[in-house]
């Protein structure tokens, strides 16, 4: 099987060799994951030092939208999965340039841009605030954002941690759980920040850099997927914000093509690539040895001899990686979950199952998001990639931003 950038025996060596890390990470976007635990904390100040005195449960709105871009998706999927179907209104993730028709006054419009630049935020700000919709920003200070946000009369809240937006995903996210928890729309207690922030920080210890692949989770499920094609299956719609979060920080710290998805959906599209070119091929009905003699050789063309080789397959096989949230997971789910995992073992397809163990919903998203962001690195790092480097992004931003 191709690998990138060298085989599986020389990810391993990449891995092991503290030196090896540090110099295949230069950007130091391991230290900006292990920064996550002083995200939370930051945010919370950055809460507690701004009005938001007008966000009450007795203003609280027929629904709320979080206006989002790359890494800030991520802050208003986990908004929209822990307050849950139950939320007493509607909870919802947008991106783009353009607010559903049927967004108005009534409705609350969160902004979310760590930059506070981000030109598809900047737009949705605008024509929320264009439709009279209460506003608050999520950003840094003196940005554009901010801008918009004090014109409308809404609020913001500054947002001041330093490194690549899509490492620094609860300093949005935050802000939006206690905002929600002030309307009433979710119950996030105090506490569970803490206890969220001191598990990241274990899961970092467990995951530092001079921690051998052998002992370190993300390390190991790094390995794991060199030279497959992950698919990334969440039981739950905390599991699935986790699954979507991992596809793409595999995509930009890795540069690596995976699919994510959402059981059972996937049970009805996605799990056919089972039987196709990805999948490893069923064992061939070849004839046993004894039933060969000398000439039964000699009867044979150079392509028949060929394909008794059992050499491995020149391209990616599937490898199936399941988030489980037993908690979360409804009981139909639950069996759709682990006949997944019986059926790709059964076509030979390797699994991995990372189990969301907690009874918080906070504590259990930041538990996997943290383990997952570590390994989309170390792979990176794994394939000889600059876990930093954004080429493609920008140069696709430079054809199809305006002309000045």
């Amino acid at each position: 099987m191709n690998t990138p950038h060298g085989g599986v025996a020389l990810a391993a060596f990449r891995l092991d060799d503290p030196e090896l890390v540090e110099s295949g990470d230069p950007g130091g976007m391991l230290r900006q994951i292990a920064s996550s635990a002083a995200q939370v904390r930051t945010a919370l100040r950055a809460c507690d030092e701004t009005d938001l005195s007008v966000l009450r449960p007795e203003s609280r709105p027929r629904a709320i939208i979080t206006a989002g871009a790359g890494g800030s998706v991520f802050a208003g999927d986990t908004l929209a999965a822990i307050c849950g179907p139950r939320s007493p209104v509607q909870v919802i993730s947008v991106s783009g340039y353009q607010l559903p028709g049927w967004v108005g006054a009534a409705d609350l419009v969160i902004a979310v841009s760590r930059s506070g630049h981000t030109a598809e935020v900047l737009a949705l700000a605008t024509e929320a605030a264009r439709r009279g919709c209460d506003l608050v920003g999520v950003g840094a200070p003196g940005s554009a954002l901010q801008q918009i946000a004090h014109s409308a009369r809404g609020t913001f809240i500054p947002v001041t941690h330093s490194g690549p937006a899509r490492c620094t995903p609860w300093s949005l996210t935050v802000p939006l759980l206690v905002i929600a928890t002030r309307l009433g729309v979710a119950r996030v207690d105090a506490a569970a920040y803490e206890v969220a922030a001191a598990a990241m920080e274990d899961i970092s210890h467990q995951c530092r850099p001079s921690s051998e692949s052998f002992v370190n989770p993300a390390k190991s499920l790094a390995l794991d997927l060199v030279g497959t094609l992950p698919l990334i299956w969440g039981a739950s719609p905390l599991a699935a914000t986790a699954a979507r979060r991992f596809a793409s920080q595999l995509a930009a710290n890795a540069k690596y093509p995976s699919l994510a998805g959402v059981l059972p959906d996937v049970g009805h599209d996605q799990v056919a690539a089972f039987d196709g070119p990805f999948a490893p091929a069923p064992e061939p009905d070849f004839p046993a040895a004894e039933d060969f003699d000398d000439s039964s050789f000699d009867e044979l063309s150079e392509e028949d001899v060929s394909s008794l080789d059992d050499a491995a397959p020149n391209q990616a096989l599937l490898r199936l990686i399941l988030l489980a949230d037993p908690a979360g997971e409804h009981t139909a789910v639950t069996r759709a979950r682990e006949g997944a995992a019986t059926l790709a073992a059964a076509r030979g397809i390797e699994v991995s199952e990372i189990a969301m163990d907690a009874a918080e919903p906070l504590l259990r998203l930041a538990g996997a998001v943290q383990l997952l962001d570590y390994a989309s690195v170390y792979l990176g790092i794994a394939c000889g990639i600059d876990p930093l480097a954004i080429a493609a992004i920008k140069d696709l931003r430079d054809l199809t931003e305006p002309p000045v």
